[in-house]
């Protein structure tokens, strides 16, 4: 079974090594009170932002990737809880929720067919959505990092039912992750929230021309709901620039509560599932969340697909930090926005 870790004051102890003179983000991030139920912990934290981790890696292999994403999330966490509070950047604002615990599963994952990972991937979709429900009916921002992008569908689905009406998504990614609905994975949960009404437009921003199937591509095109901007048209072709574009597909989306999403596989030279070495750069990354986080109507931000250690070997001791840089970029966003 998957089970929610939630944080309690014993994991700062493990988690924050307190320098003197100093405060770390990590020393007043707000945690769960011992015994405290979900519900409860939403209620009684005045955090802006609810930090969740998911460490899986089954919505990827079961799409064929290369596993690892399991890896980002203590990375992350390592990361962010070692930064510097200060007066614009508190502890204060964000909940340290916890994490799925997923172990159980992924002892089996190396010898799963495709169809036990997807229908292991629906599991987690089904585990997933009422905790989004739940945070974003508290009034409050899920942060959700690492895991596969089969987690965007939960992320839809959970804030979709918690506002009582479909949502629209932007999503800075190399791959549509629109590919038809053959059992769940990392690779369709757009088009499978699209279908099921949990999502109405959806924006592309930075697809790859060589990575999204002629079939996909024509019907990205044909559907209004859709809006897919390709990397060759800004930065081989020139008929758009990066910031263009990045306001063509907020335009597009932000008239309604959206969500954030940003695949790490989009940007060059780090460590994924689908890594490579030609893409956004982590400036052009960082840029898009901050600029998504200054809108109102962004509801999520979920950073998924980045690797520490990867199942074939590969290694990168940094994508954690990365991951770190990408929260502060979103939420600096939001809470600028909010003290204008």
């Amino acid at each position: 079974m998957v089970q929610l870790r939630i944080y309690h004051e014993d994991e700062r102890q493990i988690l924050v090594t307190p320098r003197e003179g100093e405060t770390r983000l990590g020393e007043t991030v707000g945690l769960a009170l011992p015994g405290c139920l979900v519900d409860e912990a939403l209620v009684q934290s005045p955090a802006r932002f609810v930090i969740l981790g998911l460490p899986e890696d089954i919505g990827v292999r079961a799409n064929g990737g290369v596993g690892g994403a399991h890896t980002a999330w203590p990375g992350f966490l390592k990361s962010f809880m070692h930064i510097q509070q200060t007066a614009a950047f508190r502890g204060e604002d964000f909940l340290l929720l916890g994490e799925y615990d997923f172990s159980g599963w992924l002892v089996n994952c190396s010898s799963a067919s495709i169809e036990q990972l997807r229908s292991y991937t629906a599991h987690i979709d089904a585990e997933v959505h009422p905790l989004i429900h739940k945070i974003v009916a508290a009034g409050k921002i899920p942060v959700v990092v690492g895991g596969g992008h089969n987690n965007a569908y939960p992320l839809l689905k959970g804030t979709a039912l918690a506002l009582g009406k479909p949502l629209n998504a932007i999503n800075l990614d190399a791959h549509s992750d629109y590919r038809v609905m053959e059992g769940r994975h990392s690779g369709n949960g757009f088009r499978y929230a699209h279908q099921e009404h949990f999502l109405i437009r959806y924006a592309m921003l930075g697809l790859h021309e060589a990575y999204n199937s002629q079939p996909v591509v024509a019907e990205l095109n044909s559907n209004p709901d859709l809006l897919p901007l390709f990397w060759e048209d800004m930065f081989l072709r020139g008929k758009t620039g990066w910031e263009e574009s990045l306001h063509q597909a907020l335009d597009f989306v932000s008239d309604a509560p959206f969500g954030v999403e940003l695949d790490l596989d989009c940007i060059q030279h780090v460590l994924s599932s689908a890594a490579t070495p030609v893409g956004i750069t982590t400036q052009h990354a960082l840029q898009y969340l901050y600029q998504c986080g200054l809108h109102a109507n962004a509801r999520y931000v979920h950073l998924p697909e980045g690797v520490v250690e990867r199942a074939d070997g590969q290694h990168d001791v940094f994508t954690g930090k990365l991951l770190s840089y990408l929260v502060q970029a979103f939420t600096k966003g939001v809470l600028e926005r909010q003290s204008s």
